[in-house]
């Protein structure tokens, strides 16, 4: 399983403060950094982030086929949210296997897929809109609530709500960070056969 890191219209040195952060404290990623299976997208033009097609060109550059490369999970921030589902939804149907989608801070950007999707957003009320557009069964919260950017450079730091549901479909709260959070959803999909929705 690979990790694509998707960025949004931000200085670079932001997702290289996130990784850095990631290498001493949140394990599972890490360790895909030690193993070669962290895929960080780093278009020469910010706006690039937008770009599937960029995304996609990346992707087979560093992977090859999309049917003989190893299970994907996007991990995109802000704008790069738009590029990062429109590459997974472009991996796919090019018989890709895409585990995955985990959209930080993706606020206007509908997740209607046929693999899962999780939003973990900044504050209560980017989290309580973005969910107008498609909400998952499980999703994070900072609380306190941090700035946009603070989010994406210190997500192994941020603490929140996980919010979920069970079978019944009753909805539950549990306080933890934001690095737990990822770790849970890596963990998750990490050994999983073939992504459903």
């Amino acid at each position: 399983m690979k990790v694509v890191i998707c960025a949004g219209i931000h200085d670079l040195h932001l997702t290289q403060a996130l990784i850095t952060a990631f290498e001493s404290s949140f394990t599972p990623l890490s360790q895909l950094k030690e193993t070669g299976n962290l895929l960080v997208y780093s278009p020469p033009y910010p706006y690039l982030s937008l770009s599937a097609v960029g995304i996609l060109q990346f992707l087979h550059d560093r992977l090859g086929s999309s049917k003989t490369a190893p299970p994907l999970i996007f991990l995109g921030f802000s704008a790069g949210v738009v590029g990062a589902l429109g590459a997974a939804w472009g991996w796919q149907l090019m018989g890709g296997n895409v585990r995955a989608a985990i959209a930080v801070d993706g606020w206007g950007v509908p997740l209607f897929t046929n693999f899962p999707c999780y939003r973990l957003s900044h504050d209560y009320f980017t989290h309580w809109s973005s969910a107008l557009l498609g909400e998952s069964n499980d999703s994070f919260y900072a609380d306190p609530p941090v700035e946009h950017l603070v989010l994406w450079r210190s997500l192994p730091t941020i603490t929140g709500w996980w919010v979920h549901s069970d079978e019944s479909h009753a909805q539950h709260r549990t306080y933890l960070t934001a690095a737990e959070f990822l770790s849970m959803l890596l963990k998750r999909h990490e050994n999983e056969g073939v992504a459903s929705g």
